[in-house]
């Protein structure tokens, strides 16, 4: 009876262990098709829509009227392309404008100036769109190429409309990019030092239960209250107004859970030999945690810090509400200058106001490779203070 009791129990426990398999063998197959779908899906879209032009131009297309000297220099080359006056090669594009495609390297273009007199120099794909009163598109490149001549034999001035085109994300790549080291360098430095502290020197209670309650408790909060708590506090009380350093500050708050308790592990993890070994031989506790106990920490603060850039470039609804959503780069921390879209709100606001899904996905596809190359940044500098350590 023992026997047969031995042999059943056998294959109770191979039929769990194979259903156990199976159930293990499903999920893992689930999360890794739903991760191909989600990530095949926005590459399809986004991929063709990513080119040089749309990494390095500005969004919105830019106007300015100049005012150009011309050059009265003898046209050599019979191409219509060429206007020599201008020291420019020049095409009608799909709209009929005239389109910059090559400057020399003395062209007038390079010196022209504005109508404030400020210097604004044209570069290579702006489009001319207006010859005095004349719009481009309705003369062929001959006849402006006549006229340009024809005002250089006057030493005439003449005064032209210059667009510059839109359509790239330049401006929120690099807000992002301001957003991420702004929060890191305020959240970072606070974030590691109250995790050493709460680790290190606080000593264990009912106060040191509560702060690390709250602790827990802020990082369950949504990012919308904190960008609620940022639009009242950073942007209406102390007047930043729609600003990177409002929303810098506000991701700075949200990110200080992560950081903490993150970092909190790191030090746990390290061995007690370690401290005591380092206060045995003279060092004072201070010394310790800043030279024994933080650089063999540094791969779990890493993490600390590789999750906060996650949350940064993810977060949008914080930002709307304390950064706001002008596609500029911004020139100031605070101000008018100051407001700018990241690469996360604009592409909310493509697929909510516009629906353009396209372009939103060419926006994702950037913020997958930019996340990728900061975590790999991340893990190169590690490796490198490991060494050194």
């Amino acid at each position: 009876m023992s026997v047969r009791m031995k042999i059943e129990n056998n294959q109770s426990r191979i039929i769990k262990d194979t259903i156990g398999k199976i159930l293990l063998y499903l999920a893992s197959a689930l999360s890794v098709m739903t991760l191909v779908v989600i990530i095949g899906f926005v590459f399809v879209k986004g991929l063709p829509g990513i080119n040089i032009d749309f990494l390095t131009r500005q969004w919105q297309a830019k106007t300015t009227f100049i005012n150009v000297e011309l050059n009265n220099t003898e046209d050599t080359n019979l191409s219509d392309s060429y206007i020599a006056s201008l020291g420019a090669h020049v095409e009608q594009n799909e709209d009929g404008y005239i389109a910059v495609t090559k400057l020399e390297k003395d062209s007038v273009l390079k010196d022209s100036k504005n109508l404030k007199g400020a210097a604004y120099e044209v570069k290579v794909d702006d489009v001319i769109t207006k010859v005095l009163a004349t719009d481009t598109n309705n003369i062929t490149l001959e006849e402006l190429n006549k006229q340009f001549n024809e005002a250089a034999l006057n030493g005439e001035t003449l005064k032209l409309k210059v667009t510059r085109p839109g359509g790239g994300i330049k401006p929120m790549v690099v807000s992002t990019l301001y957003i991420i080291l702004l929060s890191l360098a305020i959240a970072a430095p606070i974030g590691i030092l109250s995790a050493l502290f709460l680790t290190e020197y606080a000593k264990k209670g009912k106060i040191l239960v509560v702060i690390q309650f709250a602790i827990q408790m802020l990082a369950g909060i949504p990012s919308i209250i904190y960008g609620l708590f940022g639009m009242l506090v950073f942007v209406q009380m102390l007047k930043m107004q729609y600003s990177i350093l409002a929303g810098a500050l506000t991701l700075s708050i949200l990110l200080l859970p992560t950081i903490i308790s993150t970092t909190s592990e790191a030090l746990k993890a390290i061995p007690k030999g370690y401290r005591e070994s380092s206060l045995g031989l003279g060092a004072t506790k201070l010394q310790t945690n800043f030279k024994i106990v933080l650089p063999n920490a540094l791969p779990g603060i890493l993490v600390a810090i590789i999750l906060s850039i996650g949350r940064i470039v993810g977060e949008s609804a914080a930002l709307i509400w304390t950064a706001g959503t002008i596609a500029q780069i911004p020139s100031s921390l605070t101000g008018n200058t100051a407001s700018a879209a990241t690469l996360t709100t604009k592409l909310y606001q493509l697929l909510k106001e516009e629906g353009d899904v396209a372009s939103a996905c060419s926006i994702a596809v950037v913020i997958i490779v930019l996340i990728w190359v900061l975590n790999l940044l991340s893990k190169w500098i590690t490796r490198r203070f490991t060494v050194k350590n």
